[in-house]
């Protein structure tokens, strides 16, 4: 991994709305990876919001000038700013409340990043099964069954399951997490995602047209991006790196995406 490649965390305190390309019907839908279809945050979306609120005088450094701004050239800024991808999300359990589901694709593209090795467990390793428990795990549709005979258990214990979690006060109740194949994986998160009514009404508070379905990455959602160093920072590699991570340390709530009257789209965010 390259020493200029740095990993930023998000933790959703809301539903987060970042829009897609493309409106099917009624329905307003959320910026998706081409390949595999699943949310994420786009780059240009966290960039935008980091020159937004950082100082006038660090701007251009960091983030290059705007086109047009003052008739000069367009000139690139130290640091480059990666999509925020899912590392796990949170789906309602009959059984458990809230567990948290990841995949192996998920995994391995977290674990490329750090600086420690990672061997990824199995499909179906669970955080929350051990011992002589027969217990089983009901997530929307799907029913997971462990027990102690090899045979006939669906799960297998997760046991450092910890390591693959950033240690922060915020990620404690992520305490419940559960490995799925990476196509599972998408169908339960395809169906957690909120979906929100939108409805406009005219002076006699009358609806007035139709109305549109609005998605959302639902909250407690833990997601992270990768930033570095771009080639044109040369020298000033460090002041640059260091003036990032104290505007991510200055900005731990940050919103990002449509609604912020509505509270929508919040996160806690740290290196």
């Amino acid at each position: 991994m390259s020493k200029k490649m740095n990993q930023t965390y998000f933790y959703l305190l809301a539903p987060l709305h970042t829009g897609g390309t493309t409106q099917e019907g009624n329905l307003v839908g959320i910026a998706r990876e081409s390949h595999t279809n699943l949310p994420y945050i786009p780059s240009s979306t966290i960039r935008g919001k980091l020159r937004a609120i950082i100082d006038e005088d660090k701007k251009d450094q960091l983030f290059g000038n705007e086109l047009g701004n003052d008739n000069l050239p367009l000139k690139q800024g130290d640091i480059w700013i990666g999509d925020a991808s899912i590392l796990f999300l949170p789906v309602p359990s009959l059984s458990h409340g809230i567990v948290w589901i990841t995949s192996p694709l998920l995994l391995h593209r977290w674990a490329r990043y750090q600086t420690n090795s990672f061997t990824i467990p199995d499909v179906y390793s669970c955080s929350f099964v051990q011992g002589d428990n027969n217990i089983s795990v009901y997530l929307k549709d799907a029913i997971f069954k462990y027990t102690n005979d090899e045979e006939t258990t669906d799960l297998t214990t997760w046991e450092n399951w910890r390591d693959f979690i950033p240690q922060n006060d915020i990620t404690k109740p992520i305490n419940k997490v559960l490995i799925l194949p990476d196509q599972h994986c998408a169908t339960l998160i395809e169906m957690s995602l909120w979906r929100q009514v939108k409805i406009k009404l005219d002076e006699h508070k009358a609806v007035d047209g139709g109305f549109r379905y609005e998605e959302a990455i639902p909250p407690d959602t833990l997601m992270y991006y990768t930033n570095g160093l771009t080639t044109k920072a040369n020298g000033n590699s460090e002041e640059s790196l260091e003036k990032l991570n104290s505007l991510i340390r200055d900005n731990q709530i940050i919103q990002f995406g449509g609604q912020e009257s509505l509270g929508r789209g919040f996160c806690q965010q740290w290196n």
